[in-house]
């Protein structure tokens, strides 16, 4: 696949999906950003803005299998990855794969189940592998989590623990439309949902090709020493008590490839990583109590290294 087509079948997916969530091209763009550069992305808002949609347009989007894990209290790991089950019929253990074994997984709330459960998908995750019973099951091919979380200061939520938050490549949110928007969007739904009509542009073959694509996207030594200096200056930092890890920079880089190849470019400017740094890494980065406490916000620390941080080409 040439690079000027990998821009175009990005733009027919981002196009496709806003028929469905309207007004929030950013947001589009960024969740085809973390699919398509092999990551997975937290969309962090309040009810009731999309979140749920998103998902299920992104998946109808690019033809691929959907699952939906509503995560609760009373929710138990192998409710997510699956178990090992007792066939009468064979005399023999069986696993039995859970909905977690799909190529779009939407972990809906994620943050309202306890740390256990939430735990369960770190392997997923990562590895692209569940082990049951001291057996390894591989999970689909592209695999794609979308978690969905309400703000923490909600009652009755678990916040994710940092390993958990890792792994996810972006961090997005939704935020609510502008009147235009939702004037279009109570227009659009009035008889039907435009998710009933909505065809698929592209499917998963397509969108394993263009992973692979993405990942061939040059990147310059010197982006590469950009990204190091940036990550260096949140381990330094004196308000941060965790700076961005080994993964977030290769997240950070990688993301970058994607949104290269999505303007049609098969190399990395310093501009890509500047546009994606914040939803790759404010997430990522842990203030230590006191800085909270003094109102210090990681997403105001990423602006301002990126402004200060010079590209040494």
């Amino acid at each position: 696949m040439e690079i000027h087509q990998f821009a175009a079948n990005f733009e027919r997916m981002a196009n496709n999906v806003e028929r469905v969530i309207v007004g929030k091209r950013a947001v589009v763009e960024g969740a085809l950003i973390g699919l398509l550069s092999g990551g997975h992305i937290l969309l962090e808002d309040v009810p009731g803005v999309g979140k749920t949609m998103l998902a299920k347009t992104i998946s109808r989007t690019v033809g691929a299998n959907y699952k939906r894990i509503q995560f609760t209290p009373d929710l138990l790991p192998s409710d997510v990855t699956g178990t090992v089950v007792f066939d009468q019929g064979t005399g023999q253990f069986n696993f039995r794969e859970g909905p977690v074994f799909s190529h779009v997984v939407l972990a809906d709330e994620i943050n309202r189940a306890s740390p256990k459960t939430q735990s369960a998908l770190l392997e997923c995750m990562e590895e692209g592998q569940v082990t049951a019973d001291l057996q390894t099951h591989y999970l689909p091919e592209p695999f794609f989590v979308i978690a969905t979380q309400n703000p923490t200061e909600y009652e009755g939520v678990y916040p994710l623990p940092e390993s958990q938050l890792d792994r996810f490549a972006l961090r997005l949110s939704i935020g609510y439309p502008d009147a235009a928007a939702e004037r279009a969007l109570m227009m659009q739904q009035r008889v039907q949902h435009p998710l009933e009509t909505l065809e698929s542009v592209a499917d998963v073959a397509l969108v394993h090709e263009m992973q692979q694509v993405a990942r061939e996207v040059g990147v310059h030594e010197a982006i590469y020493d950009y990204i190091l200096r940036i990550a260096g200056a949140t381990r330094d930092h004196r308000s941060l008590a965790l700076g961005l890890s080994p993964r977030g920079a290769l997240a950070l880089s990688r993301a970058a490839q994607a949104l290269a190849a999505s303007r049609g470019r098969d190399y990395v400017t310093p501009d890509d990583v500047k546009i994606v740094a914040p939803p790759a890494m404010s997430h990522r980065l842990i203030p230590l109590p006191e800085a909270r406490m003094n109102g210090f916000s990681p997403e105001t620390l990423v602006n301002d290294l990126l402004q200060t941080i010079p590209v040494e080409v």
